[in-house]
């Protein structure tokens, strides 16, 4: 049951990014194609490699294809998303980074290529897509011209933290397997409570949160983007049976599987917004 395949490179806002459904970036969930977000202004959080930080104005966020992602801005956070499709010839990092700029030459130089990339994609002309391909070739450079630097070098992780991390990876992975947290922390060598512990310390969530998260928001894309039923989509994500699945929708949206692919007034479809305070608590 494949969906949310990407076949060309685009440049949109973060506005865009959602769809119209804030739901579509702040659940958790894995990007169809790799994809960079560099924020302009405001401020909110972001999840991102097992952790969640602090999001604010000049930071460059990479999430390669598939990678466990959530971004949580607060209302007036602006900023641009590049996607890129898998599988072009192109030299892109491997690995998720969050990067905070902090030369203005530097941030000029990065908001200078997305903006020529979106007035090439707004144009129309012939051979955009070659011209979208050099554009995501320049920003690969600026990244990892970036990337490189040593006040950009990851901190050294603590063991906590790379328990989250690997994860995050197989939920990225094995979502649908309907695999139970018992068996996930198997795979893991550690007790269940211990991985939730663990995950909770370095994403504000329990492992169960988690992995529910990628489960939903794969559950509400289908739903708005296909015309699977809800007895196919329970079986794609693991679920016994579709009553199971109708009542796991009910519990975590407060509406049956036919209104979850929309935003309307279920519990998960309004954006957070987190004050200064709340934020400088993470960055």
């Amino acid at each position: 049951m494949a969906h949310g395949y990407l076949t060309d490179i685009k440049v949109q806002t973060l506005s865009q990014l959602s769809g119209g459904h804030s739901w579509q970036i702040s659940l958790l969930h894995g990007r169809p194609g790799h994809t960079l977000i560099w924020t302009t202004r405001g401020q909110g959080k972001v999840h991102l490699d097992g952790q969640r930080r602090g999001l604010g104005p000049h930071n460059a966020i990479w999430i390669p294809a598939g990678h466990l992602f959530a971004l949580e801005p607060g209302y007036q956070c602006t900023g641009l998303a590049v996607s890129i499709p898998e599988g072009m010839d192109l030299r892109l990092p491997q690995m998720a980074r969050q990067l905070r700029i902090r030369e203005a030459s530097v941030q000029t130089e990065l908001t200078s290529i997305i903006e020529a990339a979106q007035r090439e994609e707004q144009a129309g002309r012939p051979l955009q897509q070659d011209a979208l391909e050099a554009h995501a070739a320049l920003i690969s450079v600026w990244l990892r011209r970036q990337i490189i630097l040593e006040e950009h070098l990851p901190p050294k992780q603590n063991a906590g933290a790379r328990l989250s991390a690997a994860f995050c990876d197989l939920v990225a992975e094995r979502y649908a397997s309907g695999a139970t947290m018992a068996e996930f922390a198997d795979l893991l060598g550690v007790t269940p409570t211990h991985l939730s512990r663990a995950v909770k310390a370095t994403t504000g969530k329990t492992a169960a949160d988690v992995l529910s998260e990628r489960i939903l928001h794969a559950a509400r894309t289908l739903l708005r983007e296909t015309d699977e039923t809800a007895q196919d989509i329970a079986r794609h994500l693991g679920f016994g049976s579709a009553a199971y699945f109708t009542r796991y929708m009910q519990q975590h949206t407060g509406s049956p599987p036919a209104n979850c692919g929309v935003d309307q007034t279920t519990p998960c479809s309004s954006m957070p917004f987190y004050d200064k305070s709340d934020v400088a608590n993470l960055l």
